[in-house]
Parts: structure tokens; sequence; C-alpha cells
């Protein structure tokens, strides 16, 4: 029980770390789009920054899915990626990163940037764990 608490812990540590990283590129790329005149009201800053923890927690949780051996491997990548891209949606839109779209139009094109680059982050982990995996094998296969 304790290598899943502190398993789940981890995973959930990076996944903030991601968010927030994220969060601080994007944050410069809108100061440098605005020449310097980015401005946050009304705590829209401090409400960003929550939704950045909440969105790393909703993706870093469910990575607990994993541990269990007894589901397959797409139907535990849709629990995963189901839970973190739906409190990633719902925090967006309290926070204001995609609710204030000019158009329908632009609204979907964000949403769908915003899941693209979700899943572009757990294709990565995927292929750097699945090395990991064979690396293991190799040296197991070499020991016998």
């Amino acid at each position: 029980m304790k290598e899943k608490t502190r398993g789940m812990l981890k995973s959930t540590a990076i996944s903030i770390g991601i968010s927030m990283a994220l969060f601080c590129l994007s944050g410069i790329a809108f100061d440098i789009r605005d020449g310097g005149n980015f401005s946050l009201e009304d705590y829209r800053f401090t409400k960003m920054v929550v939704g950045c923890l909440i969105i790393g927690m909703g993706f870093g949780i469910p990575t607990v899915v994993y541990e269990n051996e007894k589901l397959p491997m797409p139907v535990r990548v849709i629990v995963h990626m189901g839970v973190g891209c739906t409190v990633y949606s719902i925090v967006a839109c309290a926070v204001g990163w995609m609710g204030g779209a000019a158009t329908i139009g632009k609204g979907i094109l964000i949403a769908a940037i915003h899941l693209g680059l979700a899943f572009a982050i757990w294709f990565l982990f995927m292929r750097y764990y699945r090395a990991e995996a064979k690396k293991m094998n190799e040296r197991i296969q070499a020991m016998k």
C-alpha cells in the first residue's frame, strides 16, 4: 500500500510540476504577445495557479489505474486521460482559459490544442516507460 501511495504522490508531483511549467511558459508567451502589458485582475492569477494545482492532481492521481494489471491498457489510458481531461476542461472553463473565446470555432480550437498537448505529454511518458521496461527485460535476459 505504501508503494502505491508513494507512486501516486510522485506522479501527482510530476503532473503538478508539468502543469505549473506549462502555465509559466504560456504566461511568458502572452506577455511577449502583449508587449509586456499582460495583466490579470480580480485574483485571476491566483485562480489560475490553484487551477494548475487541481489539473496536476487531476492527471496525477488517476495514474494509480496503471497499477491494476487486470484492466487492459486501453481501458487504463481511457480512465486516466478521461479523468485528467475532464478535470482540465472544467478548470479551464472556470478560470477563463477556454470560456472567453470570441467564437465557437476559436473555443474548439483552444480545447483541441489543450487536449492534444495532454495526449502528447502522455505519449512521451508512455514511450519513456516502455523504453525503461525494455532495458529491464534485456538485463533480466542477460542474467540468465
